[in-house]
């Protein structure tokens, strides 16, 4: 028989709210809300002064199982995600193989099955390739299709690059399609120019002018322009200018919008300020860039013109990070932190802590479609996480989760701390320490056209 857990008097923050009550989990979900008489049979956790969040759901990671395990799997990372608050995760498709047909996808789901401690979901990957192959299945099966980190493999694999076979997908996808974009033969004039000036060992700094605002702005402007022409859904992956805000709108629901966009963390944490103190460690594609690019993205999250936050948790070994320029790994591992980051934020009176849940938990269960994850309703699954909002702790090595076993956070002191996390109602994360006996579900979602 499942234990039922009776959270008393904690601060819940759901749906534009914040109010004070209790919440009875049974059965893997959650059963009521509201002033709840305490029975003997219930497990009782005190949530006086803490606050019990919606589980995260991360839209965008790279937790690379199968074949790049020396970086990380979806048991290290699922295990991290769940120390930082997150229940739920999409995974991106640029693993060894890369998630090209759908006997791969399948693979994937199936390794999930037996070693994700959060709830699972995966893009389709889809370029030049196997576009001629996915357009022909009912693309309604995937929670999205998606190009990101395809371009490691092999240029031209970018979507944006290919309006042609954009062109195609758009005509028939009946899933989100998520895109890296940026413009590559921008990229590769300001490649070269560098490499003639540096050789080998362009400084860090030099980044995000090289993967420059226009290599970003042209290609999101050339796909949203493909998209409307077709109506089809289409969303950015990891925004990083002012400039690309200014094409979205904020002007409809959520549920209504066909073209939308995310803000990964580390955007909205770091500036170009940064790369002289941590160099190749916060080297991302799309770039970190400027102060005013942070601003503008914050501020594009407030208004509602970015929809959601990801982390597009990327582990590297710290060999493969430190290497020169052009050799070293784009991405770097954030899960385990996310929300701590956006907290810090809420302290400095930045985002408030509902807005934080709106793009945090809410939203990405509206964007994709998801079922019964997302809110903290009755008969929605329990996934939870409740939080000390006055805990002092300082990211270092020995608190690591991840599987790489560095963080570019490292140093960083957070005033707010994760303290219990539940999946699916079972109470995985509790003070540092896990219980582990069941693994995460796959996510389900609905496609069909409303």
């Amino acid at each position: 028989m499942n234990q039922r857990i009776l959270i008393k008097n904690t601060t819940i923050v759901n749906e534009g709210t914040s109010f004070i009550a209790d919440v009875l989990i049974a059965d893997g979900v959650i059963r009521q809300i509201g002033t709840i008489e305490i029975d003997s049979t219930y497990n009782v956790i005190d949530g006086t002064g803490k606050y019990l969040l919606p589980g995260i759901i991360d839209g965008q990671v790279h937790f690379r199982d199968p074949g790049l395990t020396h970086k990380g799997d979806l048991y290290t990372e699922s295990k991290a995600a769940i120390a930082g608050g997150v229940t739920s995760f999409i995974d991106m498709p640029n693993t060894i193989p890369n998630i090209l047909t759908l006997e791969s996808l399948k693979e994937k789901y199936a390794i999930a099955s037996k070693k994700s401690l959060a709830n699972y979901s995966f893009f389709m990957g889809v370029n030049g390739d196997n576009i001629d192959e996915i357009i022909k299945t009912d693309t309604s099966q995937f929670i999205g299709v998606s190009d990101d980190g395809l371009y490691f493999t092999k240029k031209g694999n970018l979507l944006a690059d290919n309006p042609e076979t954009m062109e195609k997908l758009f005509a028939n996808c009946k899933s989100i399609i998520a895109i890296h974009s940026e413009k590559e033969e921008i990229i590769e004039v300001n490649e070269q120019a560098f490499r003639e000036q540096y050789g080998e060992d362009v400084p860090a700094k030099y980044h995000p002018i090289i993967r420059s605002t226009k290599g970003c702005y042209e290609a999101t402007k050339r796909a949203i322009d493909l998209a409307k022409k077709h109506n089809a859904r289409l969303h950015i992956l990891h925004l990083t200018t002012e400039a690309e805000t200014h094409l979205f709108q904020n002007d409809v629901p959520l549920q209504e919008k066909k073209i939308t966009t995310e803000v990964s963390v580390h955007h909205l944490w770091f500036s170009d300020k940064d790369y002289d103190r941590l160099g190749m460690l916060i080297k991302w594609n799309p770039a970190i860039k400027t102060e005013q690019d942070k601003e503008g993205l914050l501020k594009a999250l407030l208004d509602d013109r970015i929809d959601i936050i990801t982390t597009d948790h990327a582990p590297h070994t710290l060999e493969e990070k430190q290497k020169s320029y052009f050799q070293s790994m784009s991405g770097a591992p954030m899960v385990q932190h996310s929300l701590n980051c956006m907290l810090e934020f809420c302290k400095q009176e930045l985002i408030s802590l509902e807005k934080i849940v709106e793009k945090m938990c809410h939203n990405p269960a509206i964007l994709y479609r998801m079922t019964n994850r997302g809110f903290i309703r009755e008969g929605y699954f329990a996934d939870l996480t409740l939080v000390d909002f006055n805990s002092q702790w300082t990211v270092a090595k020995e608190n690591l989760l991840y599987k790489c076993g560095w963080s570019p956070l490292e140093g960083t002191t957070f005033n707010t701390k994760v303290i219990q996390t539940f999946v699916n109602g079972k109470l995985v994360y509790d003070h540092g320490q896990f219980h582990e006996g069941t693994f995460g579900m796959a996510i389900d979602f609905d496609n069909k056209e409303v």
